[in-house]
């Protein structure tokens, strides 16, 4: 068994199914185990980490609010800054905004203006890549913000939502990798 593989085998061990939640009909992915597991949360860690040295970031961006709790301490681990990607209206001063369309309505997000410069070299994390429309709206802040996208890291994609279609053309030929594809 490969390391990568071992890796995968333990955090999908850690990922609870929790049916007809938030409605009948889906299949929760619930990560509160793997967070709950020191092994599986460093094992976690150190391969976003290794992602953000592998394609060169300088700065980590977090989805909120599951992706918070993943990228802060990949930036810790791998000694980059962390920048918080936000729900409209939750960040103090200057901002840029960025509005998507959900399934049924629209949302948006938020980045301080000033986080991101011309140099920065950014990796987006997130827990899960579903449909792909946050992850998107992030990408195009990052882009107006002026700095480069790097690629996209998730712990678990959702491949029967087709996201990563949606996604890798807003990519621009940047990687997206998911740890795990369900």
């Amino acid at each position: 068994m490969t390391s990568t593989q071992s890796t995968q085998d333990l955090l999908l061990s850690r990922i609870r199914d929790v049916p007809d939640y938030p409605r009948p009909g889906v299949m929760f992915k619930d990560i509160t185990p793997l967070l709950a597991d020191p092994e599986a949360f460093t094992a976690l860690t150190d391969a976003l980490a290794e992602l953000c040295l592998r394609h060169g970031a300088t700065k980590i961006v977090g989805l909120e609010a599951r992706g918070f709790i993943l990228a802060a301490p990949v930036a810790v681990r791998a000694g980059l800054g962390f920048i918080p990607v936000r729900k409209a209206g939750k960040l103090p001063g200057a901002t840029l905004s960025q509005t998507y369309d959900l399934e049924y309505g629209s949302a948006e997000i938020e980045v301080h203006a000033e986080d991101l410069r011309a140099d920065d070299r950014v990796l987006v994390i997130d827990d899960v890549l579903a449909t792909g429309g946050t992850a998107e709206a992030s990408l195009e802040l990052i882009r107006r913000a002026g700095a480069q996208v790097v690629g996209v890291a998730v712990l678990m994609e959702l491949g029967f939502l087709d996201g990563r279609a949606r996604l890798e053309r807003a990519l621009h030929g940047a990687p997206l990798d998911a740890l795990i594809t369900v």
